[in-house]
């Protein structure tokens, strides 16, 4: 049996290192093949020179060249370097607990309907912001029903991070999209579950994760995030998840309150209980989750960040790519991390 395991990565000097050896370091049936590719978008801060010194401890480790530096051109990339049984990606800041391969393969292997496997997210702060932004993005609040960041036990769900896929999976369905500079592997599970996988969320596996931790990079990638999913709405015609309709709708919501006084104060007060119950549920999970009146504060800070960011995004993608039908803003494509 051979794995491939993918890892996009650029200026990751500071993580590389344990990110690979926490890999070599998997629980494996006897007589699995383990076969590492670092997916480098042309690092420059020592990157490349630590996994080429890695590779002379870790025959199963190559050096990919990513000359393009985009995430979906790095994944085709290294799935393309073999044709393993069962291809897993990894972030370069992610760290795979010891029965996280194992573990993966063991579900595909024993049903068949399932296409993916991913597992927990066991966050690690850089910063006290860093884990302020973890906590709110724990939530169901922060991030929406059903979001496998806030899942505790096992069973299916719509995406996973941190995916494993039998090969075949590609061969069925293609590989990445090379369009989408974000949101690649939300459209890429959602055409497996159009074709009829599913996708599975197991807890007792988790990848620890190195969060980076400023609230400015986090509304960036979360404009984004809003932005790309419009574009993978239009190329699959559809709606992939109704809780991404949620922030844009909560934006125009809030440009459209000053407004209303305008109109009818039987219009306004309403929509101003609302938003009042809007702010109350952001107060209870901020108090509920926080450990102290400064860390509410700062969860309570970072939810209409989450919120007001995508759906922003969202209502950009949607004037670009639905009423304009102009291509991604040269903007959009730049990444956020």
């Amino acid at each position: 049996m051979k794995i491939s395991v993918v890892i996009p990565c650029r200026n990751e000097v500071k993580h590389i290192r344990e990110c690979v050896s926490a890999i070599f370091a998997s629980e494996l049936s006897p007589g699995t093949a383990l076969s590492v590719y670092v997916v480098d978008g042309m690092s420059d801060d020592g990157t490349r020179e630590l996994v080429l010194e890695l590779m002379h401890e870790y025959p199963g480790l190559a050096l990919v060249d990513n000359v393009k530096q985009l995430t979906p051109f790095a994944f085709n990339l290294g799935i393309y370097q073999q044709k393993a049984d069962y291809i897993q990606i990894v972030g370069a800041r992610q760290v795979l607990s010891a029965n996280y391969l194992q573990k993966c393969i063991d579900i595909l292997s024993a049903d068949q309907q399932i296409w993916c496997v991913g597992g927990n997210v066991e966050n690690v702060y850089l910063n006290e912001t860093g884990r302020i932004i973890s906590v709110a993005m724990s939530t169901a609040f922060g991030m929406g029903l059903g979001n496998f960041r806030t899942l505790n036990e096992s069973g299916f769900t719509d995406t996973v991070g941190t995916p494993m896929y039998p090969y075949w999976v590609f061969e069925k369905i293609g590989f990445f999209d090379e369009e989408l500079i974000r949101n690649q592997d939300d459209d890429f599970n959602f055409r497996v579950t159009q074709a009829g996988g599913k996708i599975y969320f197991e807890a007792s596996i988790y990848v620890k994760y190195y969060v980076r931790g400023n609230f400015s990079g986090l509304y960036r990638q979360f404009y984004q995030y809003g932005y790309w999913k419009v574009f993978v709405n239009r190329k699959h015609k559809a709606v992939t998840t109704m809780r991404q309709l949620v922030p844009p709708a909560f934006v125009l919501f809030i440009f459209l309150l000053p407004f209303t006084i305008l109109l009818s104060k039987w219009l306004f007060f309403p929509m101003l209980a609302i938003f009042g119950i809007y702010l109350l549920m952001a107060l209870y999970f901020s108090v509920k989750k926080g450990k102290g009146l400064s860390e509410s504060a700062g969860i309570f800070k970072t939810f209409p960040i989450l919120h007001f960011s995508y759906g922003a995004g969202y209502l950009k993608g949607i004037l670009d790519f639905i009423i304009l039908g102009t291509k991604p803003s040269d903007k959009q494509k730049r990444l956020s991390r």
